[in-house]
């Protein structure tokens, strides 16, 4: 099996992948870590998979997995209080400026909707084995609006070495989610702080040489989680 992680340029699950002994590759369009192997435009990939056209998808194997990590801006909750308005930079807005932006919001939105149904179409159609990953909360728009539920639900990361609770949704296709036993101690109380979380981040950044921020800095995952997200659901049964 080798493993092709879309829209991961951290390496974060790629590095962890190859410590467990399996081949793997980043791709992206940007390459702010030093970690994508395959610089590409994704959306421009999975819109010619979907047509039957040349792509990347050409190259993937029925014994291969796809792990996308799918860009999620204009599915989770804070996209609302965008549409409503009600952001600190929209305070002061009229509404006819309110209404051009949600046009503009909704155009994007619709346009990422396409986007995730044809990944998953392409898939699909040519039976890959897929793993989609995304936030969860009861607001998110693919929770809501879409006729795929997902497969696994993670109300709590850091149960399983995680930096946040920041609870996440997996869809698997063509493959289902193995349950491993991991036997050693979980991270129950995951880190308390605030302060030690953004400590932690901001010396993962600097050991990357990127600079630290806060909305990066959510949106990443610990390593531990990694391996044992691959481990539990993922590689055959460990016993």
């Amino acid at each position: 099996m080798k493993v092709h992680c879309l829209f991961e340029q951290s390496g974060t699950f790629k590095n962890e992948f190859k410590k467990l002994g399996i081949e793997a590759e980043d791709y992206d369009i940007l390459n702010d870590f030093g970690e994508t192997d395959h610089i590409v435009d994704l959306f421009t990939e999975i819109r010619g998979g979907y047509r039957e056209e040349p792509s990347i998808f050409d190259t993937f194997s029925k014994d291969d997995l796809i792990m996308a990590f799918f860009p999620c801006i204009r599915f989770e909750n804070q996209v609302m209080l965008h549409f409503r308005g009600q952001t600190y930079q929209a305070r002061n807005w009229s509404y006819e400026k309110k209404m051009q932006y949600d046009m503009k919001l909704q155009d994007e939105l619709t346009e990422m909707y396409k986007l995730v149904n044809m990944l998953f179409i392409v898939c699909i159609r040519r039976n890959l084995q897929l793993i989609v990953e995304n936030p969860y909360s009861e607001e998110h728009y693919l929770r809501r609006y879409w006729c795929l539920p997902a497969t696994l639900i993670d109300r709590d990361r850091r149960q399983r070495g995680d930096y946040y609770k920041k609870p996440t949704q997996y869809w698997f296709v063509n493959r289902e989610p193995k349950h491993n036993f991991i036997f050693e101690a979980q991270r129950a109380n995951g880190i308390q702080t605030t302060d030690a979380n953004r400590l932690m981040k901001k010396e993962h950044w600097e050991s990357a040489g990127i600079n630290a921020n806060r909305k990066v800095a959510r949106s990443m995952i610990h390593p531990d989680y990694a391996n044992r997200f691959i481990r539990e659901f993922i590689l055959e049964d460990l016993t």
